[in-house]
C-alpha cells in the first residue's frame, strides 16, 4: 500500500540522500560526505535511480522484434563513419542477448531516432553542457518512446579518451529498450560513466537478465542483425488521425508524431515537413493549437505548455497552459478551437471543455 507523509524540507533531502547512498552501496547517512559527492560529482546518464535490474513502471516494451533507427543528427567532434559504428555496436550488444533485429534508415521517421543535442532541445529534459548529465533515452512507445539524445557539449570519441560514444550509446539503448537503471556496479546500466571497449563486448548477466525478462532468450543459431539499409517508408493507413490541426495564414497545418503536413487553402496536394526541423523547440507531439487570425498568431500545445507562433516562426520560449485561467487538474489540453464570431476560445481536456 502506498503511504504520503508531509516531511520538512531537510528531513526530505535527508531522505532523498540516504535512498541515493544505499543505492550506490555507500554507509548511509543521509549526510553529503565525500564518498557521496565523488560520486554524484561522476558523469553520468540522465535516467533517474532505480534499483537492481529494473524494467520501467507498466513494464513498457516493444511489440515487435525489428526495430527502426536513425541518426538525425551528428556531432562535431567524431566523423559521421565513426559516429555509425558505435551507434551499431551499441544496439548489437543488445541483439546479441535477445531475439531483436535493429535497421538502419536515413529518412522518415525511425523507431529510435538518435541526436546530438544541446541544452534545452524540446523534450523537458535539458541538457547541463559539458560533464554532469551525458546523455537519455526515452522508454518504448509512440512519439518520443525510444529516442536517445547525446548532449553536444561533451567531447565524444570513439576511444578512451573523452567520452566513449559506445560505452554510453549502448547503455541509453537499454533505455531505449525498456531497461531502467541497476545498482550492480559491474552492469552496463549501473548509472555512471564507466569506459567499456566496444570490441568483443558482451552484456554482463545482470543486463542480460534485464532484456531477456522483456524479450525472451536468443534461439540457438539465431543471427544477430543490425541492417544498414532503408526500408520503405509506410503507407499512410486509411484510419490514420491526428494529433492537432490548425490554421495557420492561407495554409492548413495536420500535425501527427515527429512529421506535420502544409496544404494550402486553394491547393489539394500536401506537403510534409519535419516537426524538428521547423519548430525546434516543440521536436515532437503537438497535442493541440490554435489560430487567432486577426493577431496573426497561433498556438501550439503540448504538455503543460504553449508556445506562440507568428507564421513559422516561435515568438520567445515556451509558457505554461494555466496563463489561460485553465486550473492546476489540467496537464495537457487534447484540442483547441478559436470562435472568431465571439472572439473566444474552447480547451478540450478529457469529456470536458473550459472557455
Amino acid at each position: 500500500m502506498t503511504v504520503a507523509e508531509m516531511v520538512t524540507a531537510d528531513a526530505s533531502f535527508s531522505r532523498k540522500i540516504r535512498v541515493m547512498q544505499k543505492f550506490f552501496g555507500l554507509q548511509v547517512t543521509g549526510k553529503l560526505d565525500y564518498s557521496t559527492m565523488a560520486v554524484m560529482n561522476k558523469p553520468r546518464c540522465g535516467m533517474p535511480d532505480v534499483a537492481n535490474y529494473h524494467l520501467f513502471p507498466g513494464e513498457p516494451k516493444w511489440t515487435k522484434t525489428t526495430l527502426t533507427y536513425r541518426i538525425d543528427k551528428y556531432t562535431a567532434t567524431m566523423s559521421k563513419s565513426d559516429v555509425d559504428r558505435a551507434i551499431d555496436m551499441g544496439l548489437k550488444a543488445w541483439s546479441d542477448a535477445a531475439p531483436l533485429s535493429f535497421v538502419k534508415t536515413n529518412q522518415g521517421e525511425a523507431d529510435i531516432m538518435i541526436s546530438f543535442e544541446s541544452g534545452d532541445h524540446g523534450d523537458s529534459y535539458p541538457f547541463d553542457g559539458p560533464r554532469g548529465t551525458l546523455a537519455h533515452a526515452f522508454a518504448p512507445g509512440e512519439g518520443l518512446g525510444g529516442d536517445t539524445h547525446f548532449d553536444n557539449a561533451e567531447r565524444w570519441t570513439p576511444g578512451a579518451n573523452g567520452f566513449n560514444l559506445f560505452t554510453v550509446a549502448a547503455h541509453e539503448f537499454g533505455h531505449a529498450l525498456g531497461l531502467g537503471h541497476s545498482s550492480d556496479p559491474t552492469a552496463l546500466m549501473y548509472p555512471t560513466y564507466k569506459y567499456q571497449h566496444p570490441i568483443g563486448f558482451r552484456l554482463p548477466k545482470d543486463d542480460v537478465k534485464g532484456i531477456q525478462a522483456l524479450y525472451g532468450t536468443k534461439h540457438s543459431g539465431q543471427k544477430t542483425s543490425v541492417v544498414s539499409e532503408s526500408p520503405h517508408p509506410a503507407h499512410c493507413h486509411p484510419n490514420l488521425s491526428f494529433d492537432a490541426v490548425t490554421a495557420l495564414g492561407n495554409e492548413l497545418l495536420f500535425f501527427k508524431d515527429r512529421s506535420f503536413w502544409r496544404r494550402q487553402t486553394q491547393l489539394t496536394t500536401l506537403r510534409a515537413n519535419s516537426i524538428a526541423a521547423s519548430f525546434p523547440q516543440l521536436m515532437a507531439n503537438v497535442d493541440a493549437a490554435y489560430e487567432i487570425a486577426e493577431r496573426g498568431t497561433a498556438y501550439f500545445f503540448k504538455g503543460p505548455h504553449y508556445w506562440a507562433t507568428r507564421g513559422l516562426r516561435i515568438q520567445g520560449p515556451p509558457r505554461l497552459i494555466y496563463d489561460f485561467g485553465l486550473p492546476s487538474i489540467v496537464q495537457k489540453i487534447d484540442a483547441a478551437v478559436h470562435l472568431t464570431s465571439s472572439k473566444k476560445t474552447l480547451f478540450f481536456v478529457g469529456e470536458d471543455f473550459y472557455r
